[in-house]
């Protein structure tokens, strides 16, 4: 149980990040949702919480582009709560293009979005887990991070630099009680993925499952999604006990796709 830890998750209001939300609720942390949802999305989302765990929810739109406001949401986390335990680094923008086509404000920000807000939060929230003596901070790579494919430069560029701030923290507070690691994911059902799908399946006139075995499975041997929740729970099981020896790791959930 994580009661009386406050988990800070970024894009959280939805999809993955919601799922880890609500794993983390579940074993009772109190938890502070963050995205750019409209406000009543974002009161619903963390009304349910609420409402099915009975845990303390706040909530952000902070723009994480902007150093300004991530200061005023850890600056709000450490008030009402004392401090961030559990950091997880899971907002995203994708910019899909090759590098000689992504324009310039993309790429700019993609490295905000995807790699700075990942140390602003970071630099941000060491400071009270040092004091306590206790941290857990996970950064939301992906199987990009590992690996490269055509017409995703500035993606796979910050999801590999992600990983290398991983390590890189991880060494900076191994002694301090905290621990960093990188999850990388393979294709799990969040609503840009299902989209994608789908415009796949009209482009090429056949039905949305015919669409979703051939994205899958050209991907995952296991010729499935990655579920969310199995994302969510390898977060909580790093936020257990049993995960106090694990840092600096680079732990891939992702059906089989980088079985080497």
């Amino acid at each position: 149980m994580l009661r009386g830890k406050t988990a800070l998750i970024t894009g959280s209001v939805a999809g993955l990040g919601y799922a880890m939300a609500e794993a983390l609720a579940e074993q009772q942390a109190n938890i502070i949702l963050h995205g750019l949802e409209p406000l009543e999305q974002i009161q619903e989302a963390s009304e349910r919480l609420r409402a099915m765990y009975d845990v303390s929810v706040i909530y952000s739109q902070a723009n994480l582009t902007v150093v300004s406001e991530i200061e005023a949401l850890v600056k709000h986390a450490n008030e009402t709560f004392g401090g961030v335990d559990i950091l997880i680094n899971n907002a995203v923008i994708r910019n899909f293009a090759a590098i000689d086509t992504l324009d310039t404000m993309s790429w700019d920000q993609s490295i905000a979005v995807n790699l700075s807000a990942a140390f602003h939060t970071s630099r941000l929230t060491v400071p009270k887990m040092k004091t306590k003596k206790w941290g857990r901070i996970i950064n939301i790579s992906s199987v990009y991070g590992t690996t490269a494919t055509a017409n995703r430069v500035a993606y796979i560029t910050t999801k590999t630099a992600l990983i290398g701030l991983t390590k890189s923290t991880a060494m900076d507070v191994a002694t301090e009680g905290i621990t960093c690691n990188a999850l990388c994911p393979g294709t799990v059902p969040t609503p840009p993925i299902v989209e994608r799908i789908a415009g796949n399946a009209a482009r090429a006139g056949i039905t949305i499952e015919e669409a979703e075995h051939d994205y899958i499975s050209s991907r995952h041997p296991t010729g499935r999604f990655v579920a969310m929740k199995s994302v969510a729970s390898f977060a909580v099981f790093l936020c257990s006990e049993a995960g106090k020896d694990i840092t600096g790791a680079v732990l891939p959930v992702d059906g089989g796709w980088t079985i080497e």
